[in-house]
């Protein structure tokens, strides 16, 4: 059965939410600060997804986010944000979170990000069971589809999920430009609820972690107005 860590602070929304969950098939932990969400990954680390609450008593939500991701980065999280923290979503993507949900927010939408993201992470988790080489190989890198790793000259840099599918869609597609919509589709599917801008936030981090100098970016290059091209 999928599992689910819902990290929420409001005992009746925490409940509300775990109960659909449950009811869409999940099985679901709850944890009503960061420290008890950390007590319940030590005991049951084999979670498909964490929903996260910014706003906690004692640690916050992206700290928590920090922590998790630190030591798992295949897990898939969702931050939950109140209606306008604008820097805390581009805060909780930029250090590891897949996604992000503003409250208010209806049952059936959040349950329909928590699907998508955890789809995402299986299929990439399992890999191309057809006749596609393991390695996709541009210039000094080479992209392992077996280990989800990505080599430069040698040295494994490591990937979240959402990471690792940018970069496949730019190996597959090296030397084009691709406008931000079609990172989207590609990478969040065709249904994605969200902002575009989350594709801007991941190449951020993408070029902290391939580039010589994050600044002057000479591999994943910006097609103003547009999009972003792979150049090897």
């Amino acid at each position: 059965m999928k599992r689910v860590l819902v990290v929420e602070d409001e005992a009746s929304i925490r409940e509300m939410v775990a109960l659909n969950l449950r009811r869409a098939g999940w099985e679901v932990l709850e944890a009503g600060s960061a420290e008890q969400a950390l007590e319940l990954l030590g005991r049951r680390p084999d979670c498909d997804a964490a929903l996260l609450d910014i706003m906690l008593p004692g640690m916050d939500g992206l700290s928590l986010c920090e922590t998790i991701r630190r030591s798992n980065a295949d897990i898939g999280i969702i931050m939950v944000s109140a209606k306008g923290q604008e820097s805390d979503k581009i805060r909780g993507l930029s250090i590891g979170a897949d996604d992000y949900i503003t409250k208010p927010f209806s049952v059936s939408e959040l349950i329909a990000r928590v699907e998508a993201l955890v789809r995402r992470v299986h299929r990439n988790a399992e890999g191309d069971t057809g006749a596609a080489p393991d390695q996709l190989v541009s210039g000094p890198f080479v992209l392992d589809e077996k280990s989800r790793m990505l080599y430069k000259s040698g040295r494994p840099i490591d990937l979240t999920q959402v990471e690792f599918q940018i970069m496949e869609l730019f190996f597959r597609n090296p030397g084009t430009a691709l406008v931000r919509e079609k990172i989207l589709s590609g990478v969040w599917g065709e249904g994605y609820y969200g902002d575009v801008k989350i594709v801007d936030v991941n190449i951020r981090r993408l070029r902290m972690k391939v580039e010589d100098e994050p600044s002057s970016p000479q591999h994943i290059l910006t097609v103003w107005g547009y999009g972003y091209r792979w150049n090897a």
